[in-house]
């Protein structure tokens, strides 16, 4: 069962990696829709590159992540400081879903309220349940590390 969470894991993380390059491709509509804010949509429609390299960036960051789940699922070859870095990925994911759903009630921060309710709402819940993916397949294959 672990290397199917880890498989999962991974396929959620690249498949929220994707989305973030065609979030790029997309352009301010999608950064929009997405959740990105207002001021990552009016760089970009001012041909701003700023949103696109950090979207990018996004987008690199969550496809390593995959690597490193698919790679402690056996998929991929070893990679290095795995423990660790799953270790880290699922803290990651975990603290992003579980604060994602208490801060926009907490706080008036303005880069806190340019999102809707429901943008925090549904990217915690996502989180969460990658974190929770990572945390049980990381369990299992603990003694193996």
């Amino acid at each position: 069962m672990h290397i199917d969470l880890l498989m999962l894991a991974g396929a959620l993380s690249f498949i929220a990696g994707a989305l973030h390059l065609a979030i790029i491709v997309g352009g301010p509509r999608w950064y929009r829709f997405f959740g990105a804010g207002e001021s990552m949509a009016m760089m970009s429609e001012k041909g701003s590159f700023k949103p696109a390299l950090i979207t990018l960036g996004i987008a690199l960051v969550l496809m390593t992540w995959a690597a490193y789940a698919w790679s402690a699922a056996g998929f991929l070859p070893t990679m290095p400081f795995t423990k660790l870095a799953l270790v880290s990925i699922t803290s990651i994911y975990l603290v992003r879903g579980l604060g994602g759903l208490i801060i926009p009630f907490v706080t008036d921060h303005a880069q806190i309220k340019q999102n809707s309710i429901a943008f925090w709402i549904w990217s915690s819940a996502i989180s969460t349940l990658v974190g929770l993916c990572h945390l049980l397949g990381l369990v299992e294959i603990w003694q193996t590390f």
